[in-house]
């Protein structure tokens, strides 16, 4: 009797210490890493461009996909919209994109105002000690626009519809007419800025005018003024090339009139930035991208109407570009005496 009660109070006294343990743990707070939270204004063109904005929020949705972070995105309507959204965000999130070369002055002043909040701007170059910048060579992905425009014309006339007339929109130009040139010196390339990211009606309407002007292809830098480009095209039955996104897949309804797109990988600067600071690794500084590392390119789609030797042309000017055979112009005025190796 005396040892079987010995047992219960021993087996007593370890349950309760177990309970004790378990209780204890019970208690103890579990260790949560707060999420980051980000944010991102674009500039006019806004969501549903099916390009340059829509390409930086496509690299979020990455984010969002992969570490279940809910992007803040704010669509700025005019450059007065700028700052007061990028201030917006600031005060809500741990990183903030402003999306254009546009927004350099209102990254500028509300980086400088919120220092302890990290930023990055696409396009352009704000040199402080909380903000990232990324820009692109623009033109040597639209060096291969410009070999496939310059190939494929019947008319050798081809056209170039910019957006606003900037520093950065006449890299693609002077790109494009350096590739046109290129593979075809007769070729005349017709040149119209919208002065705009987003009038779909005036795309359309100068695009139209170009097709009646002899142009038999045309390439775009102009956000959603491109839109009106391929309704434009779709109408007269004539090309289009695309810019930014993989334009035939966004706009599947105008797939047959666009030849291809130059892929610029906006969406790699968005998803990089987010990373970085996710994984503590966030740095400022300037990061520039061009076909050497995969940040613009000949989009994955392209029409069945392009030869494969035309495609095969301008993989070998790709690779030429990123051998550092030769350099493409970054500005209209020095096509004229640009000369590009024979391949």
């Amino acid at each position: 009797m005396k040892r079987l009660i010995a047992l219960v109070a021993t087996l007593a006294l370890t349950a309760g210490l177990f309970a004790g343990c378990a209780k204890k743990e019970e208690q103890k707070p579990a260790e949560q890493t707060p999420q980051v939270k980000i944010g991102l204004a674009t500039d006019e063109g806004g969501k549903g461009d099916k390009s340059f904005n829509d390409a930086a929020i496509a690299g979020l949705e990455k984010i969002k996909a992969e570490y279940g972070i809910e992007p803040q995105i704010i669509e700025s309507k005019t450059a007065d919209d700028y700052e007061p959204n990028l201030t917006t965000l600031a005060a809500d999130n741990d990183l903030v994109f402003g999306v254009g070369f546009k927004m350099a002055d209102a990254i500028k002043a509300v980086a400088e105002n919120t220092p302890d909040k990290k930023f990055a701007i696409i396009d352009s170059v704000v040199d402080l000690p909380n903000v990232a910048s990324f820009t692109f060579k623009e033109e040597e992905g639209s060096f291969l626009m410009g070999i496939i425009a310059g190939k494929m014309t019947k008319t050798n006339t081809v056209g170039f519809l910019g957006g606003i007339k900037f520093e950065l929109i006449e890299k693609f130009e002077a790109g494009f007419r350096a590739g046109v040139k290129a593979v075809n010196p007769n070729a005349k390339v017709l040149v119209q800025y919208a002065n705009s990211f987003s009038d779909v009606a005036l795309g359309y309407e100068i695009s139209k005018k170009m097709y009646n002007d002899g142009a038999d292809v045309i390439y775009h830098a102009a956000g959603g003024v491109g839109i009106g480009l391929f309704n434009a095209a779709k109408e007269m039955k004539k090309w289009a090339i695309g810019v930014d996104s993989d334009q035939a897949v966004l706009i599947p309804d105008k797939a047959d009139v666009i030849l291809a797109s130059m892929i610029k990988r906006v969406d790699t600067a968005t998803y990089t930035a987010s990373k970085a600071v996710i994984d503590g690794t966030y740095k400022p500084g300037l990061t520039v991208l061009g076909l050497k590392e995969d940040g613009v390119g000949i989009s994955q789609t392209i029409n069945p109407a392009v030869p494969q030797e035309v495609i095969d042309l301008a993989n070998k000017y790709k690779q030429a570009i990123i051998d550092g055979k030769f350099t493409v112009p970054t500005k209209p005025a020095e096509v004229d005496a640009f000369q590009a190796p024979q391949i």
